[in-house]
């Protein structure tokens, strides 16, 4: 009996020690470890943002971000400029991008964050009135046509109310010319944020026009949005804003007639949809 008793005992340590020999290898593998490095997939998965609701007035940018908890001021270390905000779940990953960036040797400024209602509407002005120039041209003497003015602004600068940049979510990142991508420093820059960018959340929102984004803003290889955020911000703002809440601003009377809503605030690239 003692016998028999002893013969099992060990068979059923032999048939157990293979497995308990392999969970030590795999945790020791873990302890040793600790840090290898994730997938870019892994990586998106990493990034969660909770839902944010955001009110009407939130979407066109009625807000002053240094007096909402909700955002972050950049520091000086990431921009050039005084007062620079973002949404902070945005700042704390595109710090990590920034930080990655530099392993890599490239260095990533931010141009311009977020930009409230007043903001745009100094910028959209300043060109719609010709205190500043577009491609040379003081558009309120080149351009009488109300809508063909509002077209030609709209190739890089957003009407008041429909920018992006009033999220929080948006950053305009080193150089605001596109032929400053295309090679030396700027090329090196440009690729490493294609390869990378999405790890951390964010997305070239406006590439090249063409089959896949036949509408909405000239490309624009520095700009770069924070899709956990921003993806649920567009849907609200579809929801939400109609063509009777903008306005407010000179040339206001045309965001109908040239679709601002359907063809600009949606003309995104497809792959930062979701």
């Amino acid at each position: 009996m003692k016998k028999s008793y002893l013969l099992l005992l060990l068979i059923t340590i032999a048939c157990q020690a293979p497995e308990q020999q392999l969970e030590g290898e795999e945790a020791a593998g873990k302890e040793q470890h600790p840090e290898v490095s994730l997938t870019q997939s892994a990586r998106q998965e990493e990034i969660n943002v909770p839902k944010m609701d955001l009110s009407r007035d939130a979407l066109l940018g009625k807000i002053e971000p240094s007096q909402d908890e909700g955002f972050s001021r950049i520091a000086t270390k990431f921009t050039d400029k005084e007062g620079v905000y973002l949404r902070t779940s945005a700042y704390e990953d595109f710090v990590r991008m920034a930080e990655a960036a530099k392993e890599a040797g490239i260095t990533l400024q931010i141009v311009s964050a977020t930009r409230n209602f007043a903001a745009q509407k100094s910028i959209w002005e300043a060109k719609w009135n010709g205190q500043r120039k577009v491609d040379g041209m003081d558009l309120s003497q080149h351009i009488p046509n109300p809508k063909t003015r509002a077209l030609k602004i709209l190739e890089y600068s957003s009407m008041p109310g429909t920018s992006r940049h009033h999220w929080g979510t948006d950053i305009d990142l080193n150089n605001l010319n596109n032929t400053y991508f295309a090679s030396g420093e700027g090329k090196k820059i440009y690729d490493w944020l294609l390869a990378h960018a999405r790890e951390y959340g964010f997305c070239q929102v406006y590439t090249e026009q063409g089959e896949a984004r036949p509408d909405g803003y000239q490309e624009e290889k520095w700009h770069w949005s924070y899709m956990p955020l921003a993806s649920q911000f567009l849907n609200q703002y579809n929801e939400k804003v109609s063509y009777e809440d903008l306005g407010g601003f000179d040339g206001g009377q045309v965001v109908r007639e040239i679709e601002a809503i359907s063809k600009y605030v949606n003309g995104i690239a497809p792959p930062c949809r979701n």
